[in-house]
């Protein structure tokens, strides 16, 4: 349901402006004319918002507040109109709202959730239609509302893994600031007339140019995060950096877990609700979050319509674990693919939580070294100078 701002005249001809909601132009055409107005221009109003998707947070909230009620014999709409008045969040209480006009008007609930733009995800409406045509839409809300609460558990693992990696990261700029415009400048009158090595000459540079164009730094740095962000949104830059994750020695196993559990999460989900095979392939595969992975799935995709197995199709995909279609192929073999898919999924969520922290366990020693590196280098560019110096006065 969309917001017109609308310019319309009367019997009068008296000139009449306002905003309706409706479907589409001709729908508030319509409306306008029951109440006997003619229609002379419209246009949409575009709430930012809408085009946002939801947190998982507030998805999984939802649907499992929908999933409770259903399953305690409340019906579709008023499970729906007592989400929106308890909800305090004013944002998503218009959304609530929004929905539960649509119900009103005679909708579909799947169909309700498409005309709230993007704020709800592929996977979670196309659950909820074939719900509609199954008539479990209690046990797929909660399926929902345990998928969402698992992926955003797996996602607060990878940030807080990677809070410690950049933490270390400013602790050794702010190091190395203090370093070089502190403790480096103390020795620029003691080797002054000396000859030095390259590395205290570089160094010293350096550290002049931090204290006299210190701004320049700042300018510098800014500079290359801006490059790296927008290089990183240059689709070709993103597959190539994709595609390094899952092949870096020793790193790249734990990636490929993490991306795995994400993959056969969603597709445990959508094929045990009666979504069909090639639409679940279609929608799990944008959750996986990595290009180089998702491009693949066009071959994949095209072999399973073609009649190959789906284990068969997803061997051939680099950048997930070979535990994947290996268990697919039981699954197939025994006729029972959708329990392998729920069980394959519970297995890789666990596998996922240990190789999130064994991620940690590698980066912290890595980061250790190259501040022990970086602190290093300083100290040989001081201490070759003073050797040299101590060697001549001793001479």
């Amino acid at each position: 349901m969309a917001t017109y701002k609308y310019y319309a005249m009367d019997i009068h001809s008296k000139r009449v402006r306002g905003s309706r909601e409706a479907e589409n132009e001709a729908a508030l055409r319509a409306s306008l004319s029951n109440d006997a107005l003619y229609l002379i221009s419209c246009k949409e109003v575009v709430d930012a918002y809408k085009h946002r998707q939801l947190k998982a947070t507030d998805i999984a909230d939802l649907c499992r507040q929908m999933g409770t009620m259903l399953n305690s014999g409340i019906s579709l709409i008023s499970a729906v109109s007592i989400v929106v008045r308890r909800e305090p969040n004013k944002k998503l209480k218009k959304i609530y709202r929004q929905i539960y006009i649509s119900l009103q008007q005679g909708y579909q609930m799947s169909r309700a959730l498409e005309l709230q733009g993007e704020v709800f995800p592929p996977l979670m409406i196309n659950m909820v239609k074939a719900a509609e045509a199954s008539g479990a839409m209690d046990t797929t809300f909660l399926k929902l509302a345990d998928q969402y609460t698992r992926d955003n558990r797996l996602s607060k693992k990878v940030q807080a893994a990677m809070m410690y990696p950049i933490i270390l990261l400013v602790v050794t700029l702010i190091v190395m600031v203090v370093v070089f415009t502190v403790i480096l400048p103390r020795f620029f009158d003691v080797f002054n007339g000396y000859p030095i090595p390259a590395i205290t000459k570089f160094m010293f540079g350096l550290s002049r140019f931090m204290i006299h164009s210190w701004y320049w730094f700042i300018i510098i740095i800014l500079s290359i995060i801006a490059l790296v962000n927008l290089a990183l949104r240059i689709p070709q830059v993103k597959y190539q950096w994709d595609r390094v994750k899952v092949s870096i020695p020793k790193i790249s196993h734990l990636t490929q877990i993490i991306y795995t559990a994400r993959f056969a999460r969603s597709l445990s989900s959508l094929y045990t609700s009666g979504v069909s095979l090639l639409t679940s392939l279609r929608l799990a595969r944008r959750t996986v979050n990595n290009t180089f992975i998702e491009a693949q799935f066009d071959d994949v995709i095209n072999d399973v319509r073609s009649g190959a197995t789906l284990s068969a199709a997803m061997d051939r995909v680099k950048g997930f674990d070979p535990k994947l279609s290996s268990s697919v192929f039981i699954g197939e073999e025994a006729g029972r693919l959708d329990t392998m898919l729920d069980s394959i999924a519970s297995d890789f969520d666990f596998e996922a939580e240990i190789a999130t922290e064994q991620l940690v366990a590698v980066l912290q020693p890595a980061m250790i070294i190259i501040l022990g590196f970086m602190i290093g280098s300083v100290i040989l560019s001081v201490m070759l100078p003073l050797y040299s110096l101590y060697n001549s006065l001793g001479g």
